[in-house]
């Protein structure tokens, strides 16, 4: 009996430690309760912000999917652009002379109106082949060729359109937000060291939990699928731009500034250009996590092939489940290898290429040494 009294009074101290802490410290630490007060506090204070951003988030997929579903219109854009900033100006009013004669046989008929003004659903196929071909070359078009035959026999052509539209609208808007950060991460070692544990978070952090804040402020559907995806998808493009640039050579750096380059002129001329494949890298990761970010984003209604899977798990129907995920596979590796394309430096782009370059920029520069 007396050790068990003196046991009891050894613990007595211990026990009142611990009921105090519990009482003064851990019982006042209500995460869940401070969350929720913060939700309501941004619900009541900041609803014109988010209707703004539901707004140009609802605005940027629309306009992706209409790009999509209209695919030659935008072609032809990038084709222009493309010609203007590679071969010069002559160059780029040939391609917009070319483009708007082919684009007015709309009015003299029909069939190319339905052709070139309203594409039909395989112009857009055709494209991903084209691409393929020539980005990476005639083995990965057969095979485009034989993902996107598939995806149509499934009958999930519109759903990838979906998806894909999800998809490019999440990353672009994560990279205008994310690349700027990483740039910023690169000029200043304090700014990487507030960012980095928040990138740190967002890339921890379970891909459901995103789901309840972007269905809390946004309701279910479209929008909060996206901004879900673009809040997932966004570290791997801020920490691969800070890291490029970081990896520039400091010779290079002082090459630049001996030239008199100015912080901006050594960014966008000398910093930028050497980091690309790193940043390209990153936007390829980017482009990757918002695939695997919108298929889950299907559970607070983002549609697309996410809701062909979740609708084949939840009727236990096997076979419409298993298209769903063949096709989000075709469409991965399809965005995947033609994506990473853009980061690899290429030996050439073919006698043609030279060919036109030399007309363009050849000929200009004679004409100039001339003069």
């Amino acid at each position: 009996m007396q050790e068990e009294g003196s046991e009891q009074q050894a613990l007595g101290p211990l026990d009142q430690l611990r009921s105090w802490v519990n009482e003064q410290v851990l019982e006042r630490i209500t995460i869940g309760d401070w969350i929720e007060s913060l939700v309501d506090w941004i619900s009541a204070n900041l609803e014109p912000l988010l209707v703004g951003i539901e707004a140009t988030i609802r605005a940027l997929v629309d306009v992706t999917e209409a790009a999509l579903l209209y695919p030659l219109w935008i072609t032809a854009v990038f084709v222009i652009l493309g010609a203007w900033l590679k071969l010069g100006r002559k160059a780029g009013g040939i391609a917009l002379v070319a483009a708007a004669a082919v684009f007015s046989l709309g009015f003299f008929s029909e069939a190319a109106k339905a052709l070139l003004w309203f594409s039909p659903p395989w112009m857009l196929a055709l494209l991903v082949v084209v691409a393929g071909l020539w980005r990476v070359g005639w083995r990965f078009a057969l095979f485009a060729a034989v993902a996107v035959g598939l995806i149509f026999s499934m009958e999930l052509w519109p759903e990838t359109i979906r998806t894909l539209s999800l998809v490019v609208a999440s990353s672009i808007a994560a990279l205008i937000i994310g690349l700027p950060i990483g740039v910023a991460m690169s000029r200043s070692n304090r700014v990487e060291m507030v960012v980095r544990p928040i990138l740190d978070l967002m890339q921890t952090m379970p891909p459901f939990v995103y789901l309840i804040p972007a269905a809390i402020f946004f309701g279910l559907g479209t929008v909060p699928g996206a901004i879900a995806t673009l809040i997932f998808a966004m570290p791997p493009a801020v920490r691969l731009t800070n890291l490029g640039i970081r990896q520039v050579s400091q010779e290079h750096v002082e090459a630049g500034q001996a030239f008199g380059c100015t912080p901006r002129q050594l960014l966008f001329k000398i910093q930028l250009p050497l980091a690309a494949p790193s940043i390209m890298q990153g936007i390829n990761q980017t482009i990757m996590l918002a695939l695997s970010m919108v298929v889950i984003a299907s559970m607070i209604g983002a549609g697309g092939l996410g809701a062909t899977v979740l609708t084949g798990i939840q009727r236990l129907q096997v076979g419409l489940g298993f298209e769903g995920g063949l096709a989000v596979v075709f469409l991965a590796i399809l965005l995947d290898r033609i994506s990473q394309s853009f980061g690899q430096r290429r030996r050439g782009q073919g006698s043609g290429w030279g060919l036109l370059q030399w007309f363009f920029r050849g000929r200009q520069a004679g004409d100039k040494s001339a003069a």
